[in-house]
């Protein structure tokens, strides 16, 4: 993945199957992460008032899954993620608050792993989201947060 001019050595593989092991113990795993962000994060609550929970949780499921698919397609990744980050800032999300979502992110992850969730684990999802964050910010004269 490119990252600012540069290569991050990501973990593709660990990041596939952790998050396989994630679903399959959690299907469900998006709502746990909602109930996780919403509990820790209340002030965000507003910002999902347009559309009904179902469809947000599908929307996030589906680009988890599309950024796991695409992890060694560079361009793919700057392009979608760049547009993603330029949707959500049109939501009210500010760079603030994308530490907030990964934080929660890793948290349902590894509740859900439970005893098989690894600190390899969490290193490779934690420099993931970091990339993906870069990816959301960096446009137009913004800069990364991660």
């Amino acid at each position: 993945m490119l990252i600012n001019s540069r290569r991050m050595a990501l973990n593709p593989s660990l990041l596939r199957s952790s998050f396989e092991l994630v679903t399959t113990r959690e299907p469900n795993i998006v709502s746990r992460f909602y109930e996780i962000f919403f509990e820790r994060y209340p002030q965000v609550k507003p910002l999902f008032k347009q559309g009904n929970a179902e469809t947000q949780h599908k929307k996030l499921g589906a680009a988890l899954g599309a950024v796991l698919e695409h992890l060694e397609d560079s361009q793919w990744l700057t392009e979608q993620l760049g547009a993603m980050g330029h949707r959500h800032d049109g939501y009210g999300v500010t760079d603030d608050m994308y530490p907030w979502v990964g934080e929660c992110l890793i948290a349902a992850m590894q509740e859900a792993a439970g005893d098989e969730w690894t600190a390899d684990m969490t290193v490779a999802w934690s420099d993931a989201y970091g990339a993906i964050v870069s990816l959301m910010t960096a446009r137009e004269g913004k800069q990364a947060t991660s």
